[in-house]
């Protein structure tokens, strides 16, 4: 356990984001017992142009005035920084040496920004912990020069068309020169340890008192009281890219007694999909995520029929956890995040494989595998999450004979 130390979060996505992050979780969860600086991600010159009217970019540019306060309270421990210095926009830079002066150079303000807070706060000696800002990231541990540098991998970028340009070179770069790399899949834990001996998976957490619903009451949603059971649901973001429309298109025909729900917006290729022609299959749209209990308590299984692809096979599913926390049989794609689950999951690869398991499910499901996917569901909370990565963060600290 690290208790009453100074922990500097960077990281890609900035406070004020509108969805949910792993990495607030986390930074709030380490202010519970330290004393945290959440910076968020700088103002870069072509969002200040091209998205302006936004009200994130004017109060970035209220602060960079001097109008707003750069520096928040948001909680006893924790603070938000709002970094004044703007940043070049470099990514469409072709020439890697040039990329690379451009990118030391905005690290070199950034951190000015970070440090200058710090000092404010009084911050000394402390950890610093970089949620995938693989580019600014590079060079933090040399001008902030912390007590042990912590590089934090949730997804595998280096797969999507934007990192991809310039991070497939840079992000190993980083990981060389981290102390410590902690990743939630298995899959990201092994391409971190092609780079540095110090990787390791760790897992996620997610609110697990939101989905005990053993601890607290939760009530059936209303739209799913007339649905014809056996219910086959899902829920979060309905996107083609990640999954698998043919096999739910599938699952309607073959099982037309089966209600299969989907809850979450949808994007243009659901919206177009046949699945709408189904007159077992019920889109119930996007919902907040403190309602999403009251829809999978109405689930006989949950799934998660996931693509197969660079988006998904290493994607720790947060939902699966969730899904878990209420003791509900569990049907997901097989992938390599996956793995982590598999002695409290149904795990399948082909559209026929799925009925397979889903009829499977249905006919095993007994109280003592309820109580076990509780068990196992609510073990990831936050808490453990983050004394996963402390585990890392003391052992290697000891290795290195790091006095934290």
């Amino acid at each position: 356990m690290i208790e009453n130390r100074d922990i500097i979060v960077v990281g890609i996505q900035p406070w004020d984001i509108e969805i949910g992050s792993n990495c607030k979780n986390i930074a709030t969860e380490m202010a519970r017992k330290n004393r945290v600086l959440y910076v968020n991600s700088p103002l870069d010159r072509i969002s200040r142009f091209k998205e302006r009217s936004k009200e994130r970019i004017k109060k970035r540019l209220r602060v960079k005035s001097g109008v707003d306060s750069d520096l928040v309270k948001l909680d006893n421990n924790l603070w938000n920084l709002y970094p004044k210095s703007m940043i070049e926009s470099i990514n469409w830079i072709k020439s890697p040496s040039l990329f690379n002066a451009v990118n030391k150079r905005n690290a070199s303000k950034f951190s000015k920004n970070i440090i200058d807070a710090a000092h404010r706060l009084g911050f000394k000696d402390f950890i610093l912990f970089n949620d995938s800002s693989m580019f600014l990231g590079l060079h933090l541990k040399e001008f902030l020069q912390p007590k042990l540098y912590v590089y934090y991998m949730r997804d595998y970028l280096t797969k999507n068309p934007y990192w991809r340009k310039h991070g497939v070179r840079i992000e190993p770069k980083l990981i060389e020169r981290a102390d410590v790399v902690v990743n939630n899949s298995v899959l990201y834990a092994e391409y971190g340890a092609q780079f540095n001996p110090h990787s390791y998976m760790v897992g996620q957490g997610c609110d697990t008192s939101l989905f005990n619903d053993l601890e607290r009451k939760v009530e059936l949603a209303d739209d799913m009281e007339t649905i014809a059971k056996p219910i086959i649901g899902y829920v979060g973001f309905l996107s083609s890219r990640r999954l698998d429309i043919a096999l739910l298109e599938h699952m309607a025909k073959e099982r037309p007694q089966w209600s299969v729900v989907l809850v979450g917006p949808e994007d243009d290729q659901f919206k177009a999909s046949k699945l709408h022609a189904f007159k077992n299959v019920y889109f119930l749209g996007s919902r907040d995520s403190s309602e999403l209990p009251d829809y999978i308590k109405g689930f006989d299984v949950a799934m998660n029929p996931q693509l197969i692809n660079d988006a998904t096979i290493g994607n720790y599913p947060r939902k699966i956890d969730e899904y878990l926390a209420m003791g509900k049989p569990t049907l997901a794609t097989a992938t390599k995040a996956m793995e982590y689950f598999k002695n409290y999951t149904y795990l399948g690869k082909t559209k026929e494989e799925y009925i397979e398991l889903i009829e499977k499910a249905l006919a095993d499901d007994s109280l003592e595998l309820q109580t076990k996917r509780r068990e196992y569901g609510t073990s990831h909370s936050w808490e453990n999450n983050v004394n996963e990565i402390y585990k890392y963060i003391e052992q290697v600290a000891n290795e290195k004979n790091i006095k934290l």
